[in-house]
């Protein structure tokens, strides 16, 4: 059996000799082609497609010293929330002719240091990252070495970073608001290890919104999780279920919607009608909330505008001189349905 080698690429100098130009004008009609009269420039590029030319974008990248790309290390790809916030991200290095690595480092810190330690060597223009700990050394010494970092979806005090994110105490007093408003006297705090910046922030502004209304404070519960996942709103749902009906909260607020989502799935199991024995608020208002069989009140992130502006934090870092550090805080926005409405 006879296997034919794949031809070579053609080069730049294959290119300039079919066009009976200089390298020169080749790479001018690569780099700068305002600079090269039309019909010039028509005649490289006949060349470049009747030889099938491909730039060699590593060795353009090996002399400018960075990749012709940006990095998004998400903390966990499983979420719709954070895939949103990639196709934000995605668009705008779309639009500055950037490619996007995509990483994923499924809330495990060794993970994390792993991915940024290759993006650092794949020399990439800039990298956005939801930080397992945003206050890790490990993104100061990245800083240090010269690689433009934006957090995402977190806050790191001091302004050492650029960093985007959603007033998530703002959005937990709109949450358990709109249940107190709904007439609930009795709420469930339902999230994951308060160790998570978000977490905490969401019950804080549940417990601000409970205490303003004058409301005992017994009587807003917290029951935690290990993880923001929809097997810990499943594990929640059968633990108010078991509660005696006298006892058990007319109402749950989570901390995203994928826990809402298992607590929504359980408590139709366990027979619970929602919302007549058991509202539910999610957090994030992923596109399943609004298909699920009882459409979800939700609190919105604008999760694509968060990519895009933390991309162009982390574009303007790496091209401007006179960049400034910035803190950009969303504000959120309760979308109430079927789930809370009945």
């Amino acid at each position: 059996m006879v296997i034919e080698r794949q031809q070579l690429s053609a080069s730049v100098k294959d290119v300039a000799a079919a066009a009976g130009v200089s390298l020169g004008t080749v790479s001018n009609v690569l780099n700068r082609p305002d600079r090269v009269a039309a019909a010039t420039r028509e005649k490289v590029e006949h060349a470049m497609a009747e030889l099938g030319f491909v730039r060699n974008e590593s060795a353009r990248s090996l002399r400018a010293g960075r990749t012709r790309s940006l990095a998004y290390v998400m903390l966990d790809a499983g979420n719709p929330f954070f895939t949103d916030v990639a196709q934000g991200i995605e668009h705008a290095a779309e639009g500055a002719e950037l490619s996007l690595f995509l990483c994923n480092s499924d809330s495990r810190a060794t993970r994390e240091a792993t991915h940024l330690e290759h993006l650092e060597q794949q020399r990439v223009q800039g990298i956005l990252i939801t930080p397992v700990d945003p206050d890790s050394p490990a993104l100061d010494a990245i800083a240090r070495r010269g690689t433009p970092l934006v957090i995402v979806d977190r806050i790191r005090k001091g302004g050492a970073f650029c960093s985007v994110a959603v007033d998530d105490v703002l959005g937990g007093r709109l949450a358990v608001e709109h249940l107190i408003d709904r007439g609930h006297r009795r709420v469930a705090f339902v999230g994951g290890p308060l160790s998570i910046g978000q977490v905490a922030d969401r019950y804080e502004g549940a417990r601000l919104a409970w205490s303003t209304a004058g409301l005992p404070e017994d009587d807003l519960t917290l029951v935690a999780g290990e993880s923001l996942t929809v097997a810990s709103g499943r594990s929640a749902g059968e633990r108010l279920a078991g509660i005696p009906s006298a006892r058990r909260p007319t109402a749950a607020f989570c901390a995203n919607d994928l826990i809402a989502l298992g607590l929504l799935q359980q408590a139709t199991t366990a027979g619970l009608r929602v919302p007549e024995q058991l509202a539910i608020v999610g957090y994030d208002d992923i596109e399943f909330a609004a298909a699920a069989a009882v459409p979800l009140t939700s609190v919105r992130q604008p999760r694509q505008e968060l990519g895009r502006a933390a991309a162009d934090l982390v574009l303007d870092e790496a091209s401007n001189e006179a960049h400034h550090h910035q803190q950009v805080v969303f504000t959120p926005e309760l979308v109430a349905r079927a789930s809370t409405l009945g």
